[in-house]
């Protein structure tokens, strides 16, 4: 029982850490478009990932039983899967890396399960289908769209901004920046909507996850009646308890501000005026709430980032600062590898410090 609370702390230190390390996603444009302060743009995403974190259960049910063996997998996994994620999203954070909380999550999760399973790599869910005959595992639901969904959000981008230059291309300036002045803000709050709809649901799964292996493993099976909650026998529907716990855990975390990686992905990799904030964040809120709907976790800061390359690439290619992407790409590259290992490692430290 003791491992399971330290679980469940660490899944909202989790959570919390996501909603500071990915307030980005949602407004580094608002913020260096100048159409909102920072911390008017922070309250604002806050209040969207909140609503978004209530928006369905689809991707927590991937991440609690599409990717591994849920069998397989002991309490101590879970810790460690989610340890490895907190120190990758910390490490990046401290460098100003908008990192993927998704794929940290994940990559700890696979990490710690198969050294969990003594190098078994059948732990592992590849691809298979579901009850429903749906596409489940880690090709489908993560390695897939970790290669589609940065390119259709470039190539997403890149043509709504062209469409947009060429519709405006007899307005002044200045009628073009009052107009998407105002109409930014409806797209910074989609996108802020789209990414608690998407990253909320990754730390549900994953307590619910912990929740079934202690109800299989007999963790629970002292507790007295009115902690029936902690109970769950199989993956249909994720308990109201979790989804209420992370949505406002996230909402806090957002509230928290992540200034560094705002300055990274607003400043830094192009300068951007209200019309192209508005054409990133809303090809990427599309892309995200997609993803949603079909229960694929998919990288809120990929989609977001290759958006406003994309929408950079249309004013002129050296509009991007490559070597700034250069950098974002090396961290998106190693992240699953890295916590990966991180999982798998934290898994036999913790055997060696207490078999």
């Amino acid at each position: 029982m003791t491992l399971f609370l330290l679980v469940l702390l660490a899944a909202l230190a989790f959570e919390y850490i996501n909603g500071f390390h990915d307030t980005a996603n949602a407004i580094a444009t608002v913020v260096s478009t100048k159409v909102l302060t920072p911390r008017q743009a922070i309250f604002m995403a806050a209040v969207f990932n909140l609503i978004g974190a209530w928006a369905g259960t689809a991707v927590a049910k991937t991440i609690s039983g599409g990717l591994v063996d849920a069998k397989a997998v002991t309490m101590l996994t879970v810790f460690c899967a989610l340890l490895g994620a907190i120190i990758w999203n910390l490490f990046t954070w401290w460098l100003g890396l908008p990192s993927s909380s998704s794929h940290a999550l994940i990559g700890g999760l696979c990490g710690s399960a198969l050294a969990t399973a003594g190098g078994n790599w059948g732990v592992l869910i590849w691809s298979a289908t579901d009850k429903k005959g749906a596409g489940i595992g880690l090709w489908p639901k993560v390695v897939l769209p970790m290669f589609s969904s940065p390119l259709i959000g470039f190539f997403g981008g890149a043509l709504l901004m062209w469409v947009l230059t060429i519709v405006l291309r007899n307005v002044t300036p200045r009628l073009v920046q009052l107009i998407f002045g105002k109409a930014q803000l409806g797209s910074a709050a989609f996108m802020a909507y789209g990414h608690g709809s998407n990253d909320a649901q990754k730390t549900m799964g994953i307590i619910t996850l912990a929740l079934f292996t202690g109800t299989t493993s007999g963790v629970f099976k002292d507790l007295p009646e009115w902690a029936g909650f902690l109970r769950v026998n199989e993956f249909k529907d994720i308990p109201h308890w979790v989804v209420i716990t992370c949505a406002f855990t996230m909402a806090a975390g957002t509230a928290a501000g992540g200034y560094r990686i705002i300055k990274t992905m607003g400043h830094k990799m192009v300068k951007l005026q209200p019309v192209h904030g508005f054409a990133a964040e809303t090809t990427a809120a599309f892309i995200i709430h997609g993803a949603s709907s079909m229960g694929v976790p998919v990288s809120t800061t990929h989609v977001i980032s290759t958006s406003i390359m994309g929408v950079g690439a249309v004013k002129r290619l050296s509009a991007v600062k490559w070597g700034v992407v250069e950098r974002i790409v090396w961290a998106w590259v190693l992240t699953l590898p890295v916590t990966g290992l991180l999982g798998y490692g934290l898994v036999h430290l913790c055997r060696a410090i207490a078999p």
